[in-house]
């Protein structure tokens, strides 16, 4: 799979021959109300990575359902290829990129060609990749996987966006950071010391951007129902999935995981004016984890 940046403006027919033919098909601005007053992200322009699933694609369906001209950015094109077709088929414009977060040239360069021909005015980092294991049992290998994707990654992007937010006198950028950043996670070493980075990131982007407009702020969910939760019980638990699944569920103070459709209504609110006065802030989104435990 090619880890180099293509971007398509991408038509309401098939979404393989917009990410194979480049094709330019302008989105209607009024489909079936769908442009109507009242979306929060109507105009905005929204590069979302890790958007072939997970948080991730919930985030960039709904910031297209609110108005936004979304960027989904992922390296696994075919399944980048699904969200960009849910976003056609509702008639919402998008515009693919197909590229490698850990790879800072190739997003410099999506990132340009974006920025090109219109405002980036939000940057959403969900890419990201988990890693079970303590300190003892951790690889070098891992460690390094992990920190390049989650921490170099979020860096590569950030950085990519800065001087055009910064030209077009303001911006959003939101970070998915997680519970185990500032808690105590039982062997989830090198992904909280990953998360833990981007928080800190998130910070001090949020402080050195102030005046230029830009507003940098996280999310922190705990556990929430991706793919990745079915893969995991699949391989360590096969057989015992709807048992193991329940004391997943359980495990959270509200009595069930959350669902990434949660913490893209999260994501659109801190993207959108509504939120103007919040920047530097760390939203735990926990179901009561860091409160109503014991």
């Amino acid at each position: 799979m090619s880890r180099s940046p293509h971007r398509h403006d991408h038509s309401f027919g098939s979404a393989d021959a917009a990410l194979q033919n480049g094709e330019h098909v302008q989105a209607s601005s009024v489909v079936s109300g769908r442009r109507s007053e009242g979306l929060l992200l109507e105009g905005k322009t929204a590069i979302v990575t890790g958007a072939a699933s997970g948080i991730g694609q919930a985030v960039a369906l709904r910031l297209a359902a609110q108005g936004a001209t979304v960027c989904p950015l992922d390296f696994h094109a075919e399944r980048l290829n699904a969200t960009v077709a849910q976003i056609a088929a509702a008639q919402h414009p998008v515009i693919p990129l197909v590229c490698d977060v850990t790879d800072a040239t190739a997003v410099g360069s999506a990132v340009a060609e974006v920025a090109a021909q219109r405002p980036v005015d939000i940057l959403i980092n969900s890419a990201g990749i988990p890693n079970i294991g303590r300190l003892e049992n951790t690889s070098e290998e891992e460690f390094d996987r992990t920190f390049a994707v989650n921490v170099k990654g979020v860096f590569h992007c950030m950085r990519a966006v800065i001087e055009p937010m910064k030209r077009n006198h303001g911006g959003v950028i939101l970070n998915m950071a997680s519970i185990a950043a500032t808690a105590g996670i039982t062997d989830r070493f090198a992904y909280s010391m990953s998360k833990g980075a981007v928080l800190a990131m998130t910070y001090s982007v949020a402080r050195d951007y102030l005046h230029d407009r830009i507003r940098c702020n996280a999310i922190s969910p705990a556990r929430i129902h991706t793919p990745f939760v079915d893969a995991f019980l699949r391989e360590h638990y096969p057989g015992q999935e709807e048992a193991m699944f329940a004391r997943l569920e359980q495990a959270q103070p509200i009595g069930r995981m959350g669902r990434p459709d949660e913490v893209a209504a999260l994501a659109v609110f801190l993207c959108s004016n509504d939120a103007s006065f919040i920047t530097g802030a760390d939203i735990p989104f926990d179901g009561g984890f860091f409160n109503l435990r014991g």
